[in-house]
C-alpha cells in the first residue's frame, strides 16, 4: 500500500466532486456551452484518474517496485496537465481571453502521461506475476 498516493486520490476525488458540483450549478449559466463540454471533459477524466490512482496505491502493496510508482506519478502529472490545462482553458475561454487557446497545447502531454501511467502499471503486474 502507498499511503501518499492512497491520500492524494482521496484529496483529487474531493476536488473532482467540488469542481463538478461547481460546473453544474456555478457555471453552467457563465459561461459558453463551448467552455463548459472543456470542464466536463477534465473533471471526468480527473475522476477516472482518482480511481486509477487509488488503485495503483492499493497494488503497490503486492506488485512492488519502480513500475508501479511511476504508474502512480504519472496519473497524478496528467491530472496536473490534462486537467489542470483544461481548468485554465475553460477560465479563460469563459472570460472572453482568447490568448490562452496555446494551453490546449499542453493537454496532450496529459494525455500522454495518463496512458504511459496505464502502460506502466499493466507492466509491473505482468513482471512480479
Amino acid at each position: 500500500m502507498n499511503k501518499s498516493f492512497l491520500v492524494t486520490a482521496a484529496l483529487l476525488g474531493a476536488l473532482s466532486v467540488i469542481l463538478g458540483a461547481f460546473g453544474a450549478h456555478g457555471l453552467k449559466s457563465k459561461i459558453p456551452e463551448d467552455a463548459l463540454e472543456i470542464f466536463e471533459t477534465s473533471v471526468r477524466y480527473q475522476f477516472y484518474h482518482v480511481f486509477a490512482l487509488l488503485t495503483v496505491g492499493i497494488l503497490a502493496q503486492y506488485f512492488p517496485g519502480n513500475f508501479i510508482m511511476w504508474s502512480g506519478r504519472l496519473f497524478i502529472a496528467g491530472i496536473i496537465l490534462f486537467c489542470g490545462s483544461l481548468y485554465l482553458l475553460t477560465y479563460f475561454k469563459g472570460s472572453g481571453n482568447q490568448q490562452m487557446n496555446w494551453l490546449g497545447a499542453v493537454t496532450p502531454v496529459g494525455g500522454l502521461c495518463f496512458i504511459a501511467g496505464w502502460i506502466l502499471l499493466a507492466i509491473a503486474i505482468i513482471k512480479t506475476s
